[in-house]
């Protein structure tokens, strides 16, 4: 309650209350009273004001004696001085007579409903005072038969009250309009897709309409159990850079259902089917639970200290007969901060090397050596709550449907609202038909495309000369480069009519916030770091940078790649980006950790595997990565793994690569530990763990802790406060992180000392101080000028929505019934020359190896171009990827392998094409 001299008021029952601009009355009454004072049926928090129900329905008059008016409190705007009344005769009358209308339809079993006792139906009945329904009981004409054909989503529409909740959820969440309304009066019903049933339909199993369903007509395979919590944990999902928060419900020891918070600022209320179903691989039958010790051959199970020792002493002989630098370690985006901050720590100052990487190294390594080159940082430049204020959306090689589901529901609201969208991609993906322009390039032409869009801004006259002369350098370099294009080579390198590249270029440049999101197909290219700087050049050259709605934003690939760098697992630079070379750094560093460390810089991923091979690297220490299946030719990974003389695997499951290993370490799953995610927006939030670890398993972070003081380093007992207490005395935009300060929403970094986050970067000025410029020509990648003659398509890679890269976690989950397979998309022209149709067996062969998958014959490819995914390992699609890399990362050109493939005949005795190497089987060392 508050002065009515002070501040402008509106009355609820009498009192006065600050009002705020734009809210609605029932908005105004749940901010100050709660959510529930007013009963709704209608309303759901995550969902826009419909006002069907009435339920909500308030008194209203604009003094405290005037005339009043009953009002829906959900859709109504609220005024200064307005007087509401939300419990008036009238308004209780009212009330109660909906709620026994709809009763009079509705099944009265709440006493055997699965959601007896979380029932808003139940409770809003209970609120408004009814005892007993004074009408006749009607028909409940719908089908009482219920919908369990899908792996998740259930119904049972004769529960079904008519809100449309369901179908707003399916429309405003996720955008995928499979929920309708079917039928007029008391024939209405909601229908899926056209009239079938959830699994036949469209449904990507978000769970958004489950979530605001306020009865069970529409739940899930979960929320019978998940009512018996006794407990709710907020966490953050640990399948991809979005950084969703979770609600995990449980009772005793276990997960019994996950749901979304409604006030969480990254996904309010919305996850998709990974984040809301796929965690029963925590406790699988195949996870992991005792150390194995590889004898003669075969694995043995072991005692903890028994494989310390084991690991401490191995170590320790390789340490001293060849030194340091022959041993190394790859950290994992699956894992905290905390603990990857120690994975760099154990390699750096108790090995004694900087041979440290991580799978940043495989996806994102060269957006962040671009970004750290154009801007001084190579983070994403804005919030994606920014897409509320862009007026201009650019994709380029990225699918967020599908990888970045959440964003790229967002993504896909504000295109289908009318903000015009310009995709650059080799496939039509499922945001293609929303946008206004789609620049379909030939893989591997980035460059070339990103140079004509350039070139056209420029010849335009659409540059910011203002922010170029005041915050940038080396324009004129870059100017001169444009001026040198030449358009008709471009065209025929990218392959897309240069008219649809100017009208695309115009309309960036034109509007007055443009916003960019990037994801792989930019940067697993062999020009990957130098396409990052040219998109960075199209922010700067039209001023879409340090302000609401525009910037440079980077589509994470996994849940902590961000947080994984910023940790310092990369060999060139430590904990905070700070360089290993750099004098100064170095001596900080040494007397941070109290060791000496090296000031060389170390091995990345490619390096390591083809020192194990030469014989130079002799030891391996893996957390939590399958290098064998999701790095790319799969034939010399496994040389590198067998040529290792040891190799520690931490893992929750036994692997392709933990096959491999000499020990295996049973890990913890992130429902069963604490620390802190960073996600594609560089908010750091706080990852709670809901169970305790399975009997057996350790924390990734404990495990380092162990061997740290097995090998004579003391460090302390691993907790999340305590380490991440260390991080921010070293990681210079964490100076002002604590576990109690990141709260429930967590904090974008840098984050300063006073416990500020930073929502956008570079307001005032580039971290680096000017942004510079770069202009770097068209350079066809190595594996077409190599392999392209003999293997004339060209095979890009991706992920599927479903499942999550090597699909170690979702394969043993029900999203294992919805997707079983990788296949190959096809155009049909190719399809056609090669006497293929969907469903066939296809062998996909090239200069590396083979693999057989089925055929899907699709447009989404242009001629010449084939597409497939790499979740499943008994395809080991890998086999056949290129080993080209970034020219400046190293990062993997997964996007461009040298391919051919045939239709495949059950013939006996079939010959493998004589340039295509026969995959080796895993075999024990």
């Amino acid at each position: 309650m508050v002065s009515l001299s002070t501040k402008t008021v509106a009355y609820i029952d009498g009192e006065p209350f600050e009002i705020e601009p734009g809210e609605t009355i029932l908005k105004f009454v749940d901010r100050h009273l709660g959510r529930g004072h007013v009963p709704t049926l209608c309303d759901a928090p995550q969902l826009e004001p419909y006002g069907a129900c009435r339920v909500c329905s308030v008194e209203v008059a604009m003094s405290e004696d005037g005339p009043r008016r009953v009002m829906a409190s959900c859709h109504t705007p609220l005024a200064e001085g307005m007087h509401v009344f939300t419990e008036s005769r009238n308004v209780r009358d009212l009330r109660r007579n909906i709620i026994e209308l709809v009763l009079t339809d509705h099944p009265l079993d709440c006493l055997t409903c699965e959601v007896n006792g979380n029932c808003e139906l139940q409770t809003v009945a209970a609120k408004v005072g009814i005892r007993g329904v004074r009408y006749p009981e009607g028909k409940n004409h719908l089908d009482r038969t219920k919908d369990l054909s899908h792996p998740y989503m259930t119904s049972d529409l004769s529960k079904c009250i008519n809100c449309s909740r369901c179908v707003r959820a399916c429309d405003e969440i996720q955008g995928q309009m499979v929920l309708s309304m079917h039928g007029r009066g008391f024939d209405a019903r909601i229908i899926k897709g056209l009239d079938t049933s959830f699994e036949e339909s469209d449904c990507v199993s978000c769970g958004a309409c489950a979530q605001a369903c306020p009865t069970s007509a529409i739940s899930d395979v979960h929320q019978s159990k998940a009512i018996e919590a006794t407990e709710t944990t907020r966490t953050v999902c640990t399948y991809c850079g979005v950084g969703c928060n979770l609600n995990v419900k449980t009772k005793g020891n276990e997960v019994l259902g996950i749901t979304a918070p409604v006030d969480a600022e990254v996904n309010h209320a919305h996850t998709c089917l990974k984040g809301r179903y796929a965690f029963r691989f925590y406790n699988h039958p195949d996870r992991l639970t005792k150390p194995l010790i590889r004898y003669n051959g075969h694995f043995q199970e072991a005692t903890w200290d028994e494989a310390y020792d084991y690991i401490a002493k191995r170590l320790g002989e390789i340490k001293a007969e060849h030194g340091p630098d022959s041993i190394a370690g790859i950290s994992s985006a699956r894992c905290t901060n905390e603990e990857n901050y120690l994975m760099q720590k154990f390699i750096r100052a108790v090995i004694g090397t900087n041979n440290i990487d991580c799978c940043a190294r495989v996806c994102h390594s060269p957006t962040a050596f671009g970004m750290q080159k154009s801007f001084g940082t190579g983070a994403a430049t804005n919030s994606i709550e920014d897409l509320e204020h862009t007026s201009c959306i650019l994709v380029i090689g990225a699918n967020p449907t599908q990888g970045h589901p959440v964003t790229g529901a967002k993504i896909k609201q504000r295109l289908m609202k009318g903000v015009p969208g310009i995709i650059i991609d080799p496939r039509e993906i499922e945001i293609t038909p929303y946008a206004k322009y789609h620049l379909q390039v030939r893989p591997g032409t980035n460059v070339a495309c990103l140079n004509m869009f350039a070139y056209y801004i420029w010849e335009a006259g659409l540059v910011d000369r203002e922010f170029i002369e005041k915050r940038c350098e080396n324009w004129e370099e870059f100017e001169n480069g444009l001026k040198s294009l030449d358009l008709d080579e471009l065209e025929r390198i990218h392959g897309v009519d240069r008219e649809l590249v100017k009208a695309a270029a115009i309309e960036y440049a034109s509007a007055d916030a443009a916003m960019e999101f990037h994801g792989l197909g930019v940067t697993e290219h062999s020009q990957g770091a130098k396409s990052i700087m040219l998109i960075a050049n199209l922010a700067m050259m039209t001023g879409n940078i340090g302000r609401p709605g525009v910037g440079v934003n980077p589509l994470r690939g996994q849940n902590n790649v961000q947080g994984a760098a910023d940790m310092g697992c990369q060999p060139h630079q430590g904990a905070g980006y700070l360089p290993v070379t750099d004098p100064e750094v170095h001596r900080m560093y040494e007397e941070f950790y109290g060791m000496p460390v090296s000031d060389e810089i170390g091995y990345k991923i490619p390096q390591m595997f083809e020192a194990a091979r030469a014989g130079k690297l002799k030891a391996l220490w893996l957390m939590g990565e399958d290098v064998v299946q999701t790095d790319p030719n799969s034939e010399a990974v496994k040389a590198a793994m067998n040529a290792l003389d040891f190799l520690v695997v931490q893992e929750i499951f036994m692997t392709e690569t933990a096959q491999f290993a000499d020990v295996v370490l049973p890990a913890a799953s992130f429902l069963e530990k604490s620390g802190t995610f960073t996600n594609g927006e560089r908010r750091v939030q706080r990852v709670q763990a809901a169970v305790e670890p399975l009997e057996g398993t350790k924390p990734d972070g404990q495990i380092i802790v162990d061997i740290m003081n097995r090998m004579g380093y003391a460090q302390p007992d691993y907790t999340a406060e305590g380490v991440l207490a260390e991080v921010a005395q070293v990681v210079p935009f964490f100076k002002g992180a604590t576990w109690d300060g990141l709260g429930e929403q967590g904090k974008q970094w840098p984050i300063k000392e006073d416990g500020n986050g930073t929502p956008i970067m570079h307001v005032d000025q580039f971290k680096r101080g000017l942004g510079k410029f770069h202009f770097f020509e068209f350079k066809e990648s190595s594996e077409l000028l190599e392999h392209g003659g003999e293997f004339p398509f060209i095979l890009t890679t991706g992920r599927l929505l479903e499942h999550y890269n090597c699909g170690t976690m979702t394969r043993r989950t029900g999203n294992g019934r919805i997707v079983t397979k990788d296949v190959l998309a096809i155009h049909p022209a190719d399809a056609e020359k090669k006497g293929v149709e969907s469903g066939d067996q296809v062998r996909l062969f090239s200069a590396r190896g083979e693999v057989i998958l089925e055929a899907h014959v699709s447009t989404e490819v242009k001629p010449g171009i084939l597409y497939t995914t790499f979740h499943f390992p008994e395809h080991m699609v890998n086999n056949v990827t290129s080993d080209v890399h970034c020219e400046d990362t190293l990062c993997p050109e997964y996007k461009i392998s040298a391919v051919d493939f045939e239709k495949v005949h059950d013939e006996p005795g079939r010959q493998v094409h004589e340039n295509a190497a026969v995959p080796a089987e895993v075999f024990a060392k």
